[in-house]
């Protein structure tokens, strides 16, 4: 049993450690193309590359795009912007608590929605207890 469970970590690990490999390789072209950082059109880029094809689907649509809370299993709605942009979303689809936390750094919005989406789906916890509520 234990052999068998091990073997399903370590799966788990490789898949994980080839996925963090194949994203830190995008972020490693796109920090180096020329041109500079921090521009609008660089930044939505980097963001559609890290989307899920659901999440690149609905924001290329409406905007915004969904992603789950890895800690609650709650969803939080995305918008295009750079703050007062979160909104937790009931099971309806309804907005209920709005949460506003950013980067302490200046950049564009596809840069504060990518960090507003990692930080969500791998730490929620911390995220939020740094977010500011609003309704």
């Amino acid at each position: 049993m234990f052999e068998h469970f091990l073997h399903l970590a370590k799966d788990r690990l490789q898949r994980l450690g080839a996925e963090c490999c194949r994203r830190a390789l995008i972020w490693w072209d796109w920090s180096h193309e020329p041109g500079g950082h921090g521009n609008e059109e660089r930044g939505l880029r980097l963001l559609k590359e890290w989307l899920s094809p659901e999440q690149l689907a609905q924001y290329e649509a409406r905007r915004h795009f969904d992603v789950i809370g890895c800690h609650s299993g709650r969803r939080y709605r995305i918008h295009h912007g750079i703050a007062a942009n979160i909104h937790e979303i009931d099971n309806a689809g309804r907005p209920r608590t709005g949460w506003c936390f950013v980067p302490n750094a200046d950049l564009v919005a596809g840069d504060v929605m990518l960090a507003q989406k990692i930080a969500l789906e791998t730490d929620e916890r911390s995220a939020l207890a740094v977010a500011r509520k609003f309704l």
